[in-house]
């Protein structure tokens, strides 16, 4: 099947190498081709260039996209939309004066959906699962990953992990799994912090690394959830069975996580909302992918992360949704861009980089997704007729994607 898209009013995130990640200065360059063509051969992109340079050929479907834009899908690197029921009543207790924290020490928050999960069937939560993922795919998401961490014993969050693995075989998008077990203390484990670890280090990690369930491996590292030295063991554990770091850490505190997960070469460390210099200058020359989440920030009226803070210091950041049921209920990646331009005052073209390659690149996966480049997968979504892409994040309450395509496949 090939798929020929002519007419492009302008085709953005045009690379002609294989860009894998951009830093700081480099994320305010925005590659584009006005007037443009794309061609797509089954799953992949085969060419792309000027109307002008385009020599007629044959296709199976040919697109006329006048007045159109055309540019990746958004890659989502931070998600939990495997989970139960909803949390709305919690939603209310906020509006009404509680915070996030108070609604965890009463018993709700990650333990509230973990009680709700645990008594719901693999089958039922895959279905509220898949009508999540269908949903966030028609809004522009090529690629995502999804975490576990509402189970909170061995057979709940197996349970997670299973269905993240039959949403990754039945739905084209790209899905990566992490292990997040390490979410919050059950409450049988209350007066028992270090005894849920044990749980973690010796029944979970081996036993999900046996049925090769997860590749990465996440904490919440924050006070009140796990210590440095509690996340310090669990990220050992999963070093020993080859899961790679990924972290929750700064969204209420900044007391050293960044640094943890720096040294143990986390490929991305999420939340961010709290940031020190000492934080800023351990990120430096490092590997790790800051990743902010904005759309959280706005539903918890907390700080957002200080975006100009990391890109003046020529650090990379990547955007993602944290679609989840207790604090950030959407997944929809436009809004999450719109929202970094708006709140921490990145540029359309800073955002857009943010929620594609280095999105990408915050999952592992940056080399075939992520931009419009020879060989790549061929995920890609046409706007609908807009004045340009400045509008996508100005006009944040209208839907302004027509169609999406992934591996080459209308969805």
């Amino acid at each position: 099947m090939t798929i020929l898209i002519k007419n492009i009013k302008e085709l953005l995130q045009t690379r002609t190498t294989n860009v894998t990640v951009l830093n700081g200065e480099e994320m305010k360059e925005l590659p584009s081709i006005k007037n443009a063509y794309l061609l797509i051969e089954h799953d992949t992109i085969v060419e792309f260039g000027k109307m002008d340079d385009f020599e007629d050929m044959d296709a199976d479907e040919v697109i006329d996209a006048s007045g159109k834009m055309v540019l990746p899908t958004w890659c989502d690197s931070h998600t939990h939309i495997v989970y139960a029921g909803n949390r709305e009543q919690e939603f209310v207790d906020r509006i009404n004066g509680l915070s996030y924290e108070e609604i965890a020490n009463r018993g709700g928050g990650i333990l509230n959906s973990a009680e709700k999960l645990q008594n719901t069937s693999e089958n039922d939560l895959y279905d509220q699962s898949a009508q999540r993922l269908t949903e966030v795919m028609k809004m522009g998401t090529g690629a995502i990953e999804i975490k576990s961490g509402y189970g909170l014993t061995l057979d709940a969050e197996l349970k997670m992990l299973r269905v993240i693995k039959r949403l990754k075989h039945d739905f084209p998008v790209k899905v990566i799994s992490t292990f997040l077990g390490a979410h919050a203390i059950p409450k049988e484990f209350k007066d028992n912090p270090d005894g849920y670890v044990n749980v973690i280090i010796e029944e979970m990690i081996p036993q999900i690394a046996k049925e090769q369930l997860s590749q990465y491996i996440d904490v919440f590292c924050e006070k009140g959830y796990f210590s440095l030295e509690q996340t310090e063991h669990i990220l050992q554990a999963g070093a020993s069975y080859g899961l790679t770091p990924k972290i929750h850490v700064n969204q209420f505190n900044t007391f050293g996580g960044i640094a943890l997960g720096v040294k143990y070469d986390a490929l991305s460390v999420d939340h961010l909302e709290e940031l020190s210099e000492e934080d800023i200058a351990v990120l430096k020359d490092s590997n790790t992918m800051p990743v902010a989440l904005p759309s959280c920030s706005y539903f918890l009226s907390i700080p957002y992360t200080p975006a100009r803070k990391l890109l003046d210091a020529g650090i990379p950041i990547a955007l993602a949704s944290d679609y989840n049921p207790g604090s950030t209920p959407s997944g929809n990646m436009n809004f999450v861009v719109s929202t970094a331009c708006i709140k921490m005052k990145m540029t359309p073209e800073e955002a857009i980089n943010a929620a594609t390659i280095n999105g990408a690149y915050a999952m592992g996966i940056s080399n075939m997704y992520g931009s419009i480049c020879r060989g790549k997968k061929a995920n890609i979504m046409i706007t609908k007729e807009i004045p340009s892409y400045h509008y996508l994040p100005y006009a944040f309450g209208d839907n302004h994607i027509e169609a999406v395509y992934i591996n080459g496949v209308k969805i």
